[in-house]
């Protein structure tokens, strides 16, 4: 019984993980759409960003390559996010 519950935990895991990669889908779309970033942190985003990278070596180190692609794609996402605050923060300083 506790063997079941393990792989659904596991399941839900990585799940968790992929849909927190599609989660910054939506955000890079509304920015690239407005060109606007007021209210986003750069520091927040960065801070994700390094948390990722960091992720994708753990899951790299225990050979655990979907988890890691999952990281990798939300690591791609969210940088997306960080580098379209790079591009549009000093556009929206006047507005």
């Amino acid at each position: 019984m506790l063997h079941y519950f393990t792989d659904f935990i596991e399941f839900m895991f990585g799940a968790g993980v992929f849909f927190n990669a599609v989660l910054f889908i939506p955000q890079v779309a509304k920015i690239y759409k407005t060109k606007s970033v007021r209210g986003l942190s750069l520091t927040t985003f960065l801070g994700f960003n390094v948390m990722q990278v960091f992720a994708i070596l753990h899951w790299y180190i225990k050979s655990d390559f979907v988890l890691m692609f999952e990281v990798a794609l939300s690591f791609v996402f969210c940088g997306a996010v960080t580098v379209l605050i790079f591009l549009y923060k000093d556009a929206n300083k006047f507005r």
